[in-house]
C-alpha cells in the first residue's frame, strides 16, 4: 500500500527534481527496511563486533568511487568560477586538518554499529525497527544543547506523542515500562550516540571545511580500521576463519552494500526534496521491515500499525516546526 501510494504520487508530480527525490526515497526505504532482516539472518557465529567491522568495510569501499567523483567535480567547479576557489580548496582539503575530530567519529559510529547489530539481535526486526525512528528527537535534544538551535514546545510535545507511539508498539499496548526490551533500549542508546555525532559534525558542514560524501568515507574506513584492529584483542584469533567462510563473506556484502547504498539514496534525496519531506517520506521503513520479518518470525499487528501511524505523525510535525 505504502508503495502504491509512492507510485500515485511519483505519476502526478510537476518537477522532474520531486520524482528523482521520490525515486531515490523508494530506494531508500526499502534498503533501510531490509537491514535489520538482513543483520538478524545472518549465521549465529557472526558476532555484532566482526559483523559491524565489516560492514564499515565494505561502506568505506563503496563511497570511495564516490568521493574520488565529488573531488573531481569540486575541481572543475573550482576552474569554472574561481570567485568560489576559497570555498572549493576548504571542501577540498579542508577536512584533513580535523584528524582527531575524525578518530572520534570513527570510534563513536564504530561502537553505535556494534550496539547496532546487538539491538536487532536482541529487540527483534520489527521493535528494533521502531525504535530506530527516536532518532528525530535525540537530534532536536543534540542540537539545542550543541548547536544552540531552538525548540518549539509544539515539538516537544510531538516528540512526546512519538515516545507514546513507539512505546504503544513495542509493550503492545501494556506500557510495562519496567520490562522494557534490552534491544529496544540499546537501539536509543544507539540513535543518541548517532545524533551525538552528527550535531558535533554539523560545525564542521558549517564552515564548508568537509561535505558529506567525505564525513562518511572517513568515518566508516576509520571504524573498520578500529574495529577490526581491536577485535582480536576480545576474540580468539581462530575467529580470523569467520573471514573466509562463503557464506559469512555473502552476508558482509550483503549488509554493507545494503547499508551504504541506502545511506547514499539518503543522501540523494536531501539533495532534490527538503528535509521535512525526506524525513517524512523515509519514516515508513518498518513497513518494509514488517513484510520481510514474517521470513523470520515475527509479526506485524494491529499495535505496531497504530504506533508506526502516531510516530510518523508525530515526525511530520517535528520536522515542519524545524524547517519554519
Amino acid at each position: 500500500m505504502i508503495f502504491i501510494s509512492f507510485l500515485f504520487f511519483f505519476n502526478i508530480l510537476p518537477n522532474e527534481n520531486l520524482k528523482k527525490g521520490l525515486f531515490y526515497a523508494i530506494a531508500m526505504v526499502i534498503l533501510v527496511g531490509l537491514q535489520p532482516i538482513i543483520a538478524n539472518s545472518r549465521p549465529a557465529e557472526l558476532d555484532s563486533y566482526i559483523f559491524a567491522a565489516m560492514t564499515c568495510i565494505i561502506e568505506s569501499i563503496i563511497f570511495f568511487p564516490i568521493i574520488m567523483i565529488e573531488r573531481r567535480n569540486l575541481k572543475i567547479s573550482k576552474i569554472e568560477d574561481p570567485k568560489k576557489t576559497i570555498e572549493i580548496e576548504s571542501l577540498l582539503n579542508g577536512w584533513k586538518k580535523h584528524k582527531l575530530f575524525l578518530v572520534y567519529l570513527g570510534i563513536n559510529f564504530g561502537i553505535a554499529q556494534i550496539l547496532f547489530f546487538l539491538s536487532y539481535q536482541l529487540a527483534g526486526a520489527i521493535n528494533g525497527s521502531l525504535a530506530q525512528k527516536t532518532t528525530v528527537i535525540f537530534s532536536l535534544l543534540f542540537g539545542y544543547i550543541i548547536n544552540k538551535e531552538p525548540i518549539k514546545k509544539s515539538q516537544v510535545i510531538f516528540s512526546f506523542i512519538l515516545l507514546f507511539g513507539v512505546t504503544l508498539a513495542i509493550t503492545q499496548g501494556l506500557f510495562n515500562l519496567l520490562e522494557f526490551n534490552l534491544g529496544v533500549i540499546l537501539m536509543l542508546i544507539t540513535v543518541a550516540i548517532w545524533m551525538l555525532g552528527h550535531a558535533i559534525t554539523k560545525k564542521v558542514f558549517d564552515k564548508n571545511e568537509a561535505t558529506p560524501i567525505q564525513l562518511v568515507f572517513s568515518r566508516n574506513a576509520l571504524s573498520g580500521i578500529i574495529l577490526f584492529s581491536t577485535y582480536f584483542l576480545l576474540f580468539p584469533l581462530e575467529n580470523f576463519n569467520l573471514l573466509f567462510n562463503p557464506i559469512n563473506i555473502f552476508y558482509f556484502l550483503a549488509m554493507g552494500t545494503i547499508y551504504g547504498v541506502g545511506l547514499f539514496c539518503w543522501y540523494k534525496v536531501l539533495t532534490c526534496l527538503d528535509v521535512s519531506k525526506a524525513s517524512v517520506l523515509g519514516s515508513p521503513t518498518p513497513i518494509v521491515t514488517a513484510f520481510f520479518a514474517i521470513f523470520l518470525g515475527e509479526i506485524f499487528n494491529l499495535f505496531h500499525l497504530i504506533g508506526l501511524f502516531i510516530i510518523i505523525i508525530s515526525i511530520y510535525f517535528i520536522v515542519r516546526e524545524k524547517k519554519e
